[in-house]
């Protein structure tokens, strides 16, 4: 099967969702010391302002999935790029304080709904030929997202507009989310959903629109998919044989935000600026980063079928931890602050090919299909949730020593290392099934 221009176009508008999700979160990190001044934030204050997206983010992670299966993936999509479009609207012209995290909250609605649902949407009309490398041009938006909101603040803070200055930064998302919104018109309801709708005719003309060599077949896999499903959809997640997925589920999803990765995002204009970089400096240096993440993401998804999963989490342990301990050592003795840009780009490097490559795909093999879903949502919500809190507390840590979270982020990424070695099962080459039958699940 090769792949065809209608299916190329569906997956490339459904992961458009996910770089406006790498831009929306990380553009803030050039207004954050703007925002302090303008609206005499306190370090609390500001930590609020940041994580205000985040507690959106976890409602509409939460909530997506049960409004996706309603109307359907597509019309979701089309929802949340409008909440994209109002949010970055707003931002921009903002005339409080309050008024700003109204905006934020709704721009985080958007965020955790298409990061649900855009990869939801990509699998559900990918072949499975097609499906790995389809579905994983989401998690390359999201970080070509990143990539652009550093980009976008170090373009925006060379044109020197003042006051100004962080409305545009926070405002120019709306093009691309009105891009997102416009191109949602142009692609097809996913076959799957419309199987579930019995909408059987419509289904087929979809698998034969994405080029399927076998439609007929391809559809009746779907409709006993979908049987299969509903007769185990009463399978309760918290029983004790899955107390193993559980655990990892949970704890990968709090190792990954454990490690300050979002926080370091968020804040890394303040990060620089703490070091003794200037303004536009500082933004320059972030690109470095944005643009390590990238080419470490890309080479993570050469690797993680041959290294393994738990050799890479290993790989990234001892890294990020070593990288993190520099940084720390840089602001308790105020010295050799010109490394500080190489440790944090050897950071973002460690961090993006292990927990950043490992974190999705870990949690969808540790469950078995009844479960998989439910499972899926309790990895991304304990994901999310501790993302809000450590991005909200942040900023305080940070006022009162500039080097202590940093300490702390590399005693928890010491702590994952033991935890992933002694518990933490392989998963490289084996299937769903013979997953279940290594943890223990009948």
């Amino acid at each position: 099967m090769r792949l065809n221009f209608y299916l190329f176009k569906s997956t490339i508008v459904g992961a458009l969702g996910g770089l406006l999700f790498g831009f929306d979160t990380a553009v803030i990190a050039g207004t954050t010391h703007q925002l302090t001044n303008i609206f005499h934030l306190t370090a609390g204050e500001l930590g609020f302002t940041v994580s205000i997206a985040l507690w959106g983010t976890v409602i509409g992670a939460m909530s997506a999935g049960a409004i996706g299966q309603k109307i359907g993936s597509r019309e979701t999509l089309r929802i949340l790029a409008l909440l994209y479009v109002i949010s970055s609207v707003g931002c921009a012209f903002s005339w409080s304080w309050t008024s700003l995290l109204i905006f934020r909250f709704i721009g985080g609605l958007g965020i955790g709904g298409s990061s649900v649902l855009g990869p939801v949407y990509i699998a559900e009309l990918s072949p499975a030929k097609w499906r790995g490398r389809l579905v994983g041009l989401f998690q390359i938006n999201i970080v070509v997202g990143i990539l652009l909101a550093y980009a976008s603040n170090y373009g925006i803070e060379s044109l020197s507009l003042g006051a100004l200055q962080w409305r545009w930064q926070l405002g120019v998302a709306a093009f691309p989310a009105a891009l997102f919104l416009i191109m949602l018109y142009g692609i097809p309801r996913s076959s799957r959903w419309l199987v579930t709708q019995n909408r059987i005719d419509e289904a087929r003309s979809v698998l034969q629109l994405m080029g399927s060599p076998d439609s007929e077949s391809e559809l009746r896999e779907i409709i006993d998919s979908i049987h299969l499903e509903r007769s185990s959809k009463s399978e309760p997640l918290f029983q004790y044989k899955y107390r193993l997925p559980i655990f990892l589920a949970i704890t990968i999803g709090m190792f990954n935000q454990l490690a300050g990765i979002n926080a370091i995002l968020y804040y890394l204009n303040d990060i620089f600026r703490a070091g003794g970089f200037s303004a536009m400096s500082g933004d320059l240096q972030a690109v470095l980063v944005g643009a390590m993440n990238l080419v470490a993401t890309l080479l993570a998804m050469t690797v993680i079928d041959k290294l393994g999963r738990k050799t890479l989490l290993l790989i990234g342990s001892v890294g990020t931890a070593a990288c993190l301990v520099g940084v720390a050592a840089i602001f308790f003795k105020r010295s050799h602050q010109s490394d500080l840009v190489w440790l944090l780009i050897g950071y973002i490097f460690f961090f993006a090919i292990s927990q950043g490559a490992v974190i999705w795909v870990y949690i969808s093999e540790v469950f078995p299909t009844r479960v998989r879903a439910k499972g899926q949502s309790l990895g991304s919500s304990s994901h999310w949730i501790m993302n809000a809190i450590i991005s909200g507390t942040f900023p305080l840590l940070a006022k009162y020593s500039a080097g202590a979270p940093f300490v702390f982020f590399a005693a928890m990424m010491v702590l994952q290392f033991f935890v992933v070695l002694l518990i933490y099962p392989e998963t490289k080459g084996h299937t769903l099934e013979e997953m279940q039958h290594r943890l223990g699940i009948e």
